[in-house]
């Protein structure tokens, strides 16, 4: 069930009528040699803590170690109850979630780096949100994430996840694609579809610098990961509707590859360049 790129992974599902989650298990029990109950466990286990990392900082806001962040998640959700928001249910759902992740991680809480601490929020934000709102069981998640990892893990083998390599573009913008595609599974899309909602966010996201404030993952990161989930959800609503994608996305992770190392490096994770060297980001973090 190995598969080396898109391409293949998209061969194998067809071939062995099989969903892109189903070809990324069986992947991974030839992989790891674990029984299929020891990676089922893992698996709930990795749910577990998204659900934990998501959802706490709503209820009991933290101010992050650099200062530069808490609350935010609180506020989303306050602005709900209060029947203000401007977002539909689902993405005011999945901002919410997202950027209370990235407030578990900026407080040292425990997270899944899904593939970044950077971009942990977009998976969880989205999945949790499509599961609240519409009741999908816990065993339909735990499938539906195989799915984003197999878009992990091909972005981990053909180009990078790593802001100081590829900008954010390589961190948000995985994730983003993670989740549009793990979210069109969920939703009863095909394999096809799937890939074609993560090459529509990578495009979407072309080219998205690094320039963390003070050097940390927290800002402008929260915000990132809340636009992320928006653009997994476009992406994945676009790819549902039959709206067909021009470039594959093997062809659209080595565009972003090739962007990301044409980045100049004070836009590539080094804090000196971007938002990073604003004149309010730079007081803020004297101040500090």
């Amino acid at each position: 069930m190995d598969f080396k790129n898109a391409k293949e992974l998209l061969e194998l599902s067809q071939s062995e009528k099989l969903m892109i989650s189903e070809v990324m298990r069986q992947r991974e029990l030839s992989e790891t040699e674990s029984s299929p109950e020891e990676l089922y466990t893992k698996m709930e286990r990795v749910l577990e803590i998204m659900k934990d990392s998501s959802s706490t900082p709503i209820h009991h806001p933290v101010a992050s170690m650099g200062g530069l962040i808490g609350g935010e998640a609180k506020r989303l959700s306050l602005h709900e109850a209060a029947g203000m928001q401007l977002c539909g249910k689902v993405l005011h759902k999945a901002m919410t979630r997202a950027m209370a992740v990235l407030e578990t991680n900026a407080s040292m809480g425990l997270i899944v780096a899904a593939p970044t601490a950077g971009s942990a929020g977009i998976v969880p934000g989205l999945l949790l949100a499509l599961q609240e709102v519409y009741g999908y069981s816990d065993e339909a998640m735990i499938q539906v994430l195989y799915n984003a990892g197999a878009i992990g893990y091909l972005a981990m083998r053909n180009a990078t996840v790593a802001g100081a390599v590829g900008g954010c573009q390589a961190e948000v913008g995985i994730a983003s694609a993670m989740a549009s595609s793990a979210a069109v599974e969920l939703l009863g899309g095909t394999p096809e579809q799937c890939l074609n909602a993560a090459s529509t966010v990578l495009m979407n996201m072309l080219g998205l610098v690094c320039d963390p404030v003070g050097g940390l993952v927290e800002y402008p990161c929260q915000n990132r990961n809340a636009a992320g989930v928006a653009n997994a959800l476009i992406a994945a609503e676009m790819s549902l509707s039959g709206i067909p994608q021009l470039i594959p996305f093997d062809e659209m992770l080595d565009t972003m590859y090739a962007v990301g190392r044409r980045l100049p490096a004070e836009l590539r994770e080094t804090a000196l360049g971007g938002c990073a060297t604003a004149p309010s980001a730079c007081a803020r973090c004297r101040h500090h």
